[in-house]
């Protein structure tokens, strides 16, 4: 009886191994962090877990590829350099300060759960909101998407604060699987910005073709691996960060409002 047991217990054992070798072999093929985004993502949705993982490496990449080109600096911009994005009153007392990545798959369920609310919350003028957005999912998934998107988004900016905001939602309504590079296709960046009424301009879609926002885009993800957030999304409101997840589901507009509100001292 005992000897059967045994014989459990080592086959349980040797499929555990055997699983984790298939799994160090995955994660090899997919650069070692895809499995662990996408379980992340998997845990928000099921219970708690409010970050996508930035990998210890993202900090290092400095988007060196771009470099070499001429850097053009949309209009709108504002903050450090140009790299940060506010959407609102410019001279809203109360800050919202958003960090994401347009391949996050975790950014796109607080998009999908709270978007609409972070609109609503700027209406009346005591808040305003500035996006920080990264690109470090390029380096640990591979392709070029979060960049490629990144720069398109710049291409929107320059168009106008509400079109850039509008392309962003538009671009996690539609984010692809993390482990492909959907976003990686100019083509299919274009597609999508047909969804934004009056943004595909002749001059929006020279510059996505042409790249002409890449340098600035790489300034913008340097300036995220810099800030010391380590993970996508996050949100800070007056410098105190929100939880994104309350208990086992993720935050109800009614909940993430009731934080924002409290945060900045808004009754």
């Amino acid at each position: 009886m005992s000897q059967d047991k045994n014989k459990k217990r080592v086959s349980a054992r040797e499929r555990i191994q055997e699983a984790q070798r298939r799994e160090q072999q995955a994660a090899k093929r997919r650069q070692r962090i895809v499995v662990a985004v996408s379980a992340v993502a998997v845990l928000a949705l099921a219970g708690g877990v409010a970050v996508a993982v930035n990998s210890a490496s993202a900090k290092d990449d400095k988007n060196s590829a771009s470099a070499s080109a001429q850097l053009v600096v949309p209009a709108n911009v504002s903050g450090d350099n140009g790299t940060v994005i506010t959407y609102g009153k410019a001279d809203a007392p109360h800050t919202m300060e958003i960090y994401e990545d347009f391949r996050c798959p975790v950014c796109k369920h607080f998009e999908a759960a709270n978007g609409e609310t972070v609109k609503k919350l700027t209406e009346d003028g005591r808040i305003k909101v500035n996006f920080h957005l990264a690109s470090f999912l390029d380096k640990n998934l591979g392709g070029k998407g979060s960049r490629t998107a990144l720069a398109a988004a710049g291409a929107a900016l320059n168009e106008g604060v509400d079109k850039f905001k509008a392309f962003h939602d538009v671009l996690y309504a539609n984010q692809p699987d993390e482990r492909e590079d959907g976003f990686g296709d100019v083509n299919h960046i274009l597609e999508l910005a047909g969804q934004v009424p009056g943004l595909k301009t002749d001059a929006f879609v020279k510059a996505v073709t042409d790249k002409t926002y890449a340098p600035w885009a790489a300034k913008v993800a340097d300036a995220f691996n810099d800030s010391g957030v380590t993970g996508t999304p996050t949100v800070k409101v007056d410098g105190k960060t929100v939880n994104l997840f309350v208990g086992n589901s993720v935050a109800t507009p009614e909940q993430f409002t009731a934080q924002v509100k409290q945060a900045a001292g808004l009754q």
